[in-house]
């Protein structure tokens, strides 16, 4: 039986209305706003009948706190022919529709009946919202592209195992939700799960970090600590951008692997080691070690169980999916209230290329939404470097892109980049394709990123 909250300050109108909804429907009536209030939040009824005005009290102030604590309930206002101006306020600040006294018991009875319909629908609507973002999300990674899809069986898979994942992808693409999802989503999600970025910490400090050390084993350390892999034993431990660790590190680490037991700096003992160990790159470890970068066994230690997060161009069919989601985490947290985004500014974010990835996607949302003026994100929200950007020109095949106006010199550094991205950042099937050796391809790169910094 559906709840209903009467509050009016008139004993006599309360008891009319009860007597008369009774029959259908579970009926409290309070003639107080703050007893009434105080009953909504106990028993959450489905509908509120509320008088515009209780006494000295502003029904729109109680509206308003009723709509803020509880928005799925439904408020029905009742009002004196006087006051009919002050409905238009009411339906502003959420009412559903408002009566005007004397009250028409037959009418009551059909917007009752509407509102609580309205209020099913919704809810329907609410729900097919949450399972269709539901279906096509893992913990708070979203996709319904092909790609995320793989990636979303790849974690249900490893999950509850202990073998050792290797996560590739670009920056900004998700490494470290999907590294989360693993191990909240797994058997190990009661213990630890530690977070180390490998290019984040100084090289003279990250050993430190990983292995812990003794009191007196380094000038500084005045008392013992233990490090990340002392702290997620029986757990986790995520090694980000594992890519960036130097060789000799390198090398200690293969041996906690190997051995499954880790030794403090300044310590003779060791420490038996129960860890499931997930690591994460950016870069093409398999390029890192033909070049000497970084070491083939440890390399074949990490790489176990692959998974790799395509860039958010190749997956522009989630990207609608991303921009509800991150729209709906923003009013969250800004208290803001956008509800999306016009034709002409979805069409913008969907013909740019995301360099940035998911990461810059957000940033461009967050900064969007601080400066729409409205519900809705227009184009002059979009930062300034969307709004300027010159028209694409797609390939034949309409795999790669290249912008009018751009010099020669532009030109070339945008093709061997977009080139690089095709073959997935194999660098000897991109000197191949450009027909440039390997060294000349390098030193290229090498020049683009120092260009950059």
């Amino acid at each position: 039986m559906k709840k209903i909250v009467i509050i009016d300050d008139e004993a006599s109108i309360c008891s009319s209305l009860t007597f008369a909804l009774e029959d259908d429907y579970h009926v409290e009536a309070m003639t107080d706003p703050e007893e009434g209030k105080k009953r909504i939040d106990s028993i959450l009824p489905d509908l509120v009948l509320l008088d515009l005005k209780i006494g000295a009290v502003d029904g729109l102030n109680v509206l308003e706190e009723i709509k803020g604590t509880h928005p799925s309930i439904v408020v029905i206002m009742i009002t004196a022919y006087g006051t009919i101006s002050s409905s238009v306020e009411a339906l502003q600040k959420g009412a559903y529709s408002y009566l005007t006294k004397p009250i028409n018991m037959d009418e009551l009875q059909t917007v009752i009946k509407q509102a609580l319909h309205f209020k099913y629908l919704h809810e329907q609507v609410e729900q097919l919202s949450n399972e269709l973002e539901k279906k096509y999300r893992y913990e708070e990674l979203i996709g319904q592209s092909d790609g995320m899809q793989q990636v979303f069986k790849l974690i249900d898979k490893v999950r509850n195992v202990d073998s050792n994942v290797l996560i590739t992808g670009e920056s900004g693409t998700g490494k470290e939700l999907v590294a989360r999802a693993i191990h909240y989503s797994g058997k190990r999600k009661q213990q630890h799960l530690e977070t180390v970025n490998c290019a984040a910490i100084p090289e003279h400090l990250l050993e430190s970090e990983l292995f812990g050390y003794e009191k007196g084993a380094f000038t500084g350390a005045v008392s013992s600590k233990d490090g990340k892999f002392q702290l997620a034993n029986g757990g986790t431990i995520f090694l980000d951008e594992i890519g960036d660790m130097p060789l000799a590190l390198q090398a200690k680490l293969l041996r906690v692997l190997q051995r499954r037991e880790v030794t403090k700096l300044g310590s003779n003992s060791t420490q038996s080691l129960d860890v499931r160990v997930i690591a994460a790159t950016n870069k093409d470890l398999e390029e890192a070690v033909r070049e000497g970068e970084f070491r083939e066994d440890l390399y074949f230690r990490l790489h176990v169980i692959p998974i790799h997060l395509p860039p958010l161009r190749e997956r522009k069919e989630d990207l609608q999916l991303l921009i509800s989601h991150l729209i709906k985490t923003f009013n969250k947290e800004m208290n803001t209230e956008v509800s999306g985004i016009s034709k002409d500014a979805s069409r913008i974010l969907s013909s740019y290329s995301y360099p940035g990835n998911i990461r810059e996607l957000a940033n461009i949302l967050e900064s969007s939404m601080v400066f729409a003026s409205g519900a809705t994100i227009e184009v002059e929200d979009l930062p300034l470097h969307l709004r300027s950007a010159k028209p694409q020109v797609k390939s034949g095949d309409g795999d790669l892109s290249v912008f009018v106006g751009l010099t020669l010199k532009e030109l070339e550094r945008q093709f061997i980049l977009e080139t690089l991205e095709y073959n997935d950042g194999h660098r000897k099937k991109t000197a191949e394709m450009l027909q440039i050796s390997e060294r000349s391809l390098r030193d290229k790169l090498k020049q683009y990123t120092s260009s950059t910094t």
